[in-house]
């Protein structure tokens, strides 16, 4: 009986070496970095925190652990379209942080359906034959969240220095982290810009893949065993030209081993970004996985469809004639300061 055990032992040893023994590095450093991983899923699960004062403020119950003393400066609410982003300052990084917030929960089912049958719809400027979707593609574009993202990274970026841009996001918000990423890299020529993205849906077909990696090498979708999302819209084999394609590199979280020997491992997937070893070779079938990522909960706090909430009264913010909401403060200050200076 225990020869057996140690047998299934050694069985699982193996498994975890074939899956996770590679470490994908650059010329500096490892591209995947576990820590950096839950860290930033933690920033990304505190964007669907419901009271805005208690995000802004960086006072609200997930905004702890490995976020601790992070400084909010820009916090944009495109009421219109029910999106929000944010951008800070984490000084333990000594990094702009920027988190995209992803579908509302009671609208993933229908958001799910949609995408089922969503077609490639807008050529990407600039890069031939490379088509995206175009709900995606505007969502980050065409609304509040581009302007003031980018105003958050200035005003960031004038009072610490030049330093690192990390850029996140969950389910859809994570389609809009990528688009922000590529823009900063490609139209703003930010160097240094790190993306790594939750549960993200395809966002364009092959050639946009291909220029997308050229642009972003070091760029990592991270991918919860049998999450439905990162499955959408379909991926055809048969016409692979024409239909939607992951950019790489894909981190797969999944569970292995034998009997009662069950362990998780952080598979790196290979450079295609359409490994049929990884989140391809299951199917695609659990909301559950989507909203769970690292043990850390990705659903909103509110079922509304775009809650918004604001306990304090002294909040400061600015209202655009649509609507739109953008709370912002100095670098450096409190929220009480900058109300004060004001």
């Amino acid at each position: 009986m225990e020869r057996r055990g140690w047998l299934k032992a050694a069985v699982l040893m193996c498994l975890l070496v074939l899956c996770s023994g590679r470490e994908l590095k650059t010329k500096h450093a490892p591209i995947y970095d576990p820590t950096l991983a839950r860290t930033l899923a933690e920033y990304t699960s505190a964007v669907y925190t419901a009271d805005l004062t208690q995000l802004f403020s960086w006072t609200c119950q997930r905004c702890g652990d490995l976020t601790e003393g992070f400084e909010v400066i820009e916090l944009i609410v495109d009421v219109k379209n029910c999106l929000q982003a944010y951008v800070g300052f984490a000084g333990d990084m000594n990094a702009v942080i920027v988190v995209f917030r992803g579908t509302q929960e009671n609208s993933i089912q229908n958001w799910i359906e949609d995408l089922f049958w969503k077609q490639l719809d807008l050529d990407y400027p600039g890069m031939p034959e490379a088509k995206v979707h175009s709900g995606f593609y505007s969502a980050y574009h065409n609304t509040t969240l581009r302007d003031g993202v980018v105003s958050g990274i200035q005003k960031t970026r004038a009072v610490y220095g030049n330093i690192p841009i990390m850029v996140t996001g969950h389910s859809m918000g994570g389609a809009m982290a990528s688009f922000c990423a590529l823009d900063l890299v490609v139209n703003f020529g930010l160097k240094d810009v790190t993306l790594m993205t939750f549960g993200q849906p395809r966002i364009g077909n092959a050639v946009f893949a291909s220029y997308f990696r050229r642009h972003l090498p070091n760029a990592v979708r991270v991918i919860n065993a049998h999450d439905i999302v990162p499955h959408l819209p379909p991926y055809y084999h048969y016409f692979p030209q024409k239909t939607y394609h992951h950019f790489p590199r894909e981190v797969w979280i999944h569970n292995v081993g034998l009997g009662s020997f069950i362990y998780s491992i952080e598979q790196i997937c290979d450079g295609s970004g359409e490994d049929p070893t990884c989140s391809r070779s299951v199917i695609g079938n659990s909301v559950h996985d989507h909203i769970h990522y690292l043990s850390i909960s990705m659903h909103a706090e509110s079922w509304g469809s775009c809650r918004i909430v604001t306990d304090d009264r002294t909040l400061q913010y600015k209202m655009d004639p649509a609507g739109n909401i953008v709370l912002s403060k100095q670098p450096g200050l409190s929220v009480n300061e900058q109300h004060s200076a004001e």
